[in-house]
């Protein structure tokens, strides 16, 4: 199989209802989370990336096998919808047993289907009926069928939702672990936290259109209409908030019990000018910006939305 996942020039429509317009994307492997508002595209995106709704226009290849093939797109592909419809009277192992027959497997049935329930610890509720499973089984659950034919591209729609400290870090060290062996995951969560946390790269969407997509150092950046924010700590804030405030481009220079939060329209000037300080013998103990993350920009775009 080709390696790889390519959108070529993508579109849909449903109506007069725009989904996704003229869309390219060439998705490496690792963790790539798609932000945006309500409305973006992300579910139109993972849909056609899954096979499950076809473009209107333009490519989709994912491992080499077209979005028109669903068939074998569905052998390389697992995904995770945010909401399920179980069964309510089937047992957890009956569920992913009958996927597996569904799917034509009828080899080694047993072991696989013990084994995608260990992924997500659920492997000593096999016997229980889905009617009395939790939220956050449920989701568990979800990814128990995702991952069942060991996929080499696992699609998640809001896969942290209702889970308890500690199935989130156990999924999260199971994503990191997929990712490592030179799969693709593709997630959309509104924990923009653990985005952050996680993510190798983000596709940023607005509108049904892809804003920017690259690392997230590198997303914040292709933003250059939006002020950047640096927070500083020196133990002469005062002195350094009222220095920078008299930079043209400087917005704001706020103390907080973090240090002083700059924001300005000229970040080369700003740097330049703080460079300078340093070499005057102003103390400078760190320099970090404050909104290089997913929850900024995610911001950014709600706020380019309205």
């Amino acid at each position: 199989m080709a390696a790889g996942i390519q959108f070529d020039d993508v579109s849909k429509f449903y109506g007069e209802v725009l989904g996704v317009n003229h869309v390219s994307l060439d998705i490496p492997s690792g963790i790539t989370s798609l932000v945006g508002p309500n409305g973006a595209g992300k579910s139109t995106l993972m849909n056609l990336l899954a096979g499950l709704i076809q473009p209107t226009r333009g490519r989709i290849q994912v491992m080499g096998v077209g979005s028109d093939d669903p068939e074998r797109l569905f052998r390389v592909v697992g995904y995770s919808p945010q909401y399920d419809s179980f069964p309510r009277g089937m047992r957890a192992g009956e569920l992913l047993r009958a996927h597996l027959r569904l799917a034509g497997e009828t080899e080694n049935i047993a072991p696989r289907v013990t084994a995608a329930l260990e992924q997500v610890g659920l492997a000593a509720v096999a016997g229980r009926k889905l009617a009395a499973f939790s939220k956050g089984m449920r989701q568990r659950m979800r990814l128990a069928l995702a991952l069942l034919h060991d996929p080499q591209v696992l699609i998640l729609d809001e896969p942290l939702n209702g889970l308890d400290p500690l199935a989130r870090a156990e999924s999260i060290a199971l994503f990191r672990a997929f990712a490592a062996q030179g799969r693709y995951l593709i997630l959309s969560s509104h924990i923009l936290h653990d985005v952050d946390a996680i993510s190798d790269q983000l596709i940023l969407l607005s509108n049904g259109c892809v804003v920017a997509e690259g690392a997230i150092q590198g997303v914040r950046a292709e933003l250059p209409d939006r002020p950047l924010q640096v927070r500083i700590r020196s133990p002469r804030a005062r002195e350094l908030a009222a220095t920078a405030f008299q930079l043209p481009g400087v917005m704001e220079a706020s103390l907080d019990a973090r240090g002083v939060l700059i924001t300005t329209r000229d970040p080369h000037a700003f740097y330049l000018a703080l460079n300078q300080w340093a070499a005057a013998g102003l103390p400078i103990e760190a320099v970090q910006p404050a909104d290089d993350n997913a929850q900024a920009i995610y911001g950014y775009l709600v706020e380019g939305a309205r």
